[in-house]
């Protein structure tokens, strides 16, 4: 293709969407203009990318792209209406749609724990290999508990929130190398093993379970989600299906930025339960009865709401509307 040719005959078009960016009102026969250059503009970059990608005008269009498409529907995305449909629509539809990645590693998890756990209670000198006879004393009969009561509730929160949305992060961060994902996911489940089996072991399993369910049913699933997510992004690059490899990985990665932001929500409510709710005086039955609500609850969310707005085409990922346009082209 004659570039210069090219250039010539659509410089008018990409001139005109500038002078309309300019504008700092525009009428509503404008507004209409402005979405059509945009379109027609996008096009012509796609053409330019596959039969003569010059960087510099690449780099131009792009940019004007991404002026209009801000201008068009920046405002619109900025609204209570985009905050309803993040809630309603795409994190449920991310959270059902990646379902089989969270749910096989919340099982994989769950197993390796209760293995690791049973193996420990059976193999007491183990135990003596980890801890000393005085700090197994000073867990059983006072650090544990007491973790739960020596801030203040709301400081309390705030700390388990970041400690948790910290442990997620990696979980999602690291997802894309793999390995690195699973010793996060080990590190985590092997320090509630081995403090579940020592509180076991010296009868105070009531108190452990007592004390970990209300909160961490929804915690632990939390960070489940993170790290199924991690492995699906991981995944998207060994196997990137009908995609190209880029492509693959970054609609996993904008999807897994979808479950990072949702996850903040869902790990403030696990951290408010730890902070008001385990430390409390209520009975166990009552504490752990509203950590199966909250875990029924997100559960409800996914399979109920998640699934009816993946069926209306949902994925998770962001608007096609805000993604560069791909127009396909013929050279």
């Amino acid at each position: 293709m004659d570039l210069d040719a090219y250039v010539l005959a659509h410089h008018a078009d990409w001139a005109r969407l500038e002078r309309l960016l300019k504008q700092h009102r525009l009428s509503g026969a404008e507004a209409d203009e402005l979405v059509e250059r945009y379109q027609q503009v996008a096009t012509h970059l796609s053409v330019l990318r596959s039969a003569a990608p010059d960087p510099t005008l690449v780099a131009h269009l792009s940019s004007l792209l991404a002026r209009a498409r801000n201008r068009s529907v920046g405002t619109r995305v900025g609204t209570w209406d985009g905050v309803r449909r993040f809630l309603v629509d795409r994190f449920p539809a991310a959270l059902y749609r990646l379902r089989w990645w969270w749910i096989g590693t919340m099982a994989a998890n769950v197993v390796v724990t209760a293995v690791m756990m049973w193996w420990l209670l059976d193999h007491p000198a183990v135990e003596q290999g980890l801890l000393s006879p005085d700090d197994v004393d000073q867990l059983v009969n006072n650090d544990f508990e007491g973790y739960y009561s020596q801030y203040a509730a709301s400081h309390f929160a705030a700390q388990v929130w970041v400690n948790n949305a910290w442990v997620t992060a990696l979980c999602l961060g690291l997802g894309i190398l793999g390995l690195p994902l699973v010793k996060v996911l080990f590190d985590n489940i092997a320090n509630l093993a081995i403090i579940g089996s020592v509180m076991i072991r010296h009868d105070r399993g009531e108190l452990f379970w007592g004390l970990i369910l209300p909160h961490g049913l929804l915690e632990l699933t939390a960070v489940f989600v993170a790290g199924g997510v991690g492995f699906r992004l991981f995944w998207s690059w060994v196997e990137p299906g009908d995609r190209s490899r880029s492509q693959a990985v970054a609609r996993e990665g904008r999807t897994a930025a979808t479950v990072a932001l949702g996850l903040v929500l869902v790990l403030l409510v696990s951290g408010l339960i730890e902070a008001f709710v385990t430390p409390s005086g209520l009975p166990t039955f009552a504490r752990v009865g509203i950590g199966l609500l909250a875990e029924a609850a997100f559960l409800t969310y996914v399979f109920v709401l998640g699934r009816a707005a993946y069926l209306r085409g949902e994925t998770g990922d962001i608007d096609d509307a805000l993604l560069e346009d791909r127009v396909a082209s013929q050279g």
